[in-house]
């Protein structure tokens, strides 16, 4: 549930009740926001889809998705799908490993077998939810890894009554090889034991899990980027956002994730839904914003992205919404990858006029608010925003 629909309406009510006057300023304002659609009871549906562990998975309505123009829709499932194509980014940027974990658990719970019915197997089968969910081996929030409560030996037959054929084994690897070589992985606390670490006594980067470093420590990597970074510049690029920092014969380099660098495959599947997208885009500048997206994803150059951020930005009349690419930079430890992110938003006309309603009145709350007259702002500017559903 869109929690503007409840909270919104709460708010408004304990506003007037504070902010009441003897003018009839109030029930001018009163009068603009009940003109917007009231808030309706939503009718039943199961939002609660499965709870295992310390999570419970959700479901939700895409509010008023059948009345949108049939273009709209149509943009809609080409970002859509855009956004799937990053799945396995994120995967393989949360751990270098998680990647063949997932391809094994797939492998297993697509061959059943006798041992359906023990209770070890709901344990296997709550740790593979718990993956699926983390999209990895880690705690979505704490990024300490988490175990299977099955034993390593239970594990072990699971991985024997699969098929062999599809594991994702290493050039030649046997099956049992590949079982010696993914149960610590999985099993051991040792091996990858957090995800993000933070402790400032320890390496920030060897003592993370996170796959956005590879053979370097970080003396070396933050010598890498003071090397790089002008600090004159008084408009730097977010160094390192889209790469990776390796080290090659001796050397710390940087990967670019990007159309013919690193993910390369699943980015040029990105490009090719943005491209899709930008035939049915809603308006120039909507168009403008996609384009320079597809331009960063073909050249890497950060400089293309920044010229991408601020055509997003300046989009703002579009209904349709999307954030694809490395945005936020919390999965690093040093604060500089992006990991892969992507929402697809519709925007939700009624509940933004509400909104909108309260933020074209901020200097009659100010006014009217019960603070000291010393205290209150003679020019206040309300809140601009919109009320979205996620697609």
């Amino acid at each position: 549930m869109n929690p503007f629909k409840v909270l919104v309406p709460v708010g408004i009510a304990l506003a007037f009740t504070a902010c009441k006057s003897d003018n009839n300023e109030l029930s001018k304002i009163e009068s603009k926001i009940q003109a917007v659609d009231t808030v309706k009871p939503m009718e039943e549906f199961e939002y609660v889809s499965e709870q295992f562990a310390d999570l419970r998975v959700l479901r939700y309505n895409v509010k008023d998705f059948d009345k949108l123009p049939a273009q709209t829709k149509e943009l809609l499932y080409y970002l859509y799908e855009a956004a799937l194509c990053g799945r396995d980014i994120t995967w393989d940027q949360n751990y270098k490993y998680n990647l063949t974990v997932r391809k094994t658990l797939e492998n297993i719970i697509s061959h059943p077998n006798e041992h359906q019915g023990d209770a070890q197997f709901k344990s296997f089968m709550t740790y593979a939810k718990r993956v699926f969910f983390s999209s990895g081996i880690h705690h979505h929030y704490s990024s300490d890894k988490f175990i299977p409560e099955c034993t390593q030996e239970f594990f072990r037959e699971m991985l024997h009554h699969s098929d062999s054929t599809t594991l994702p084994k290493l050039a030649g690897q046997t099956a049992d090889q590949f079982a010696d070589f993914i149960i610590p992985i999985i099993y051991d606390e040792k091996i990858a034991s957090k995800k993000v670490q933070l402790d400032p006594k320890m390496d920030l980067v060897t003592s993370s899990a996170v796959n956005f470093y590879e053979g370097v420590n970080e003396k070396e990597v933050t010598a890498y980027y003071d090397s790089k970074i002008d600090k004159k510049d008084t408009t730097p690029v977010m160094a390192g956002l889209n790469t990776k920092v390796v080290k090659e014969n001796g050397k710390v380099v940087e990967k670019v994730w990007k159309v013919g660098g690193m993910y390369s495959a699943a980015i040029e599947k990105i490009v090719y839904w943005l491209q899709k997208a930008t035939v049915v885009a809603e308006n120039p500048k909507q168009k403008e914003s996609l384009e320079k997206l597809i331009k960063y994803y073909q050249t890497g150059s950060l400089e293309d992205f920044d010229e991408y951020c601020i055509a997003w930005v300046a989009d703002t009349e579009s209904l349709v919404d999307v954030v694809n690419g490395f945005i936020e930079v919390y999965q690093d430890p040093l604060g500089r990858k992006g990991s892969f992110e992507s929402v697809v938003s519709v925007k939700d006309l009624e509940a933004s006029k509400r909104i909108h309603a309260i933020g074209s009145n901020a200097q009659w709350f100010e006014d009217n608010s019960p603070l000291l007259p010393q205290h209150k702002k003679k020019n206040v500017k309300g809140i601009s925003a919109k009320v979205i559903n996620a697609v």
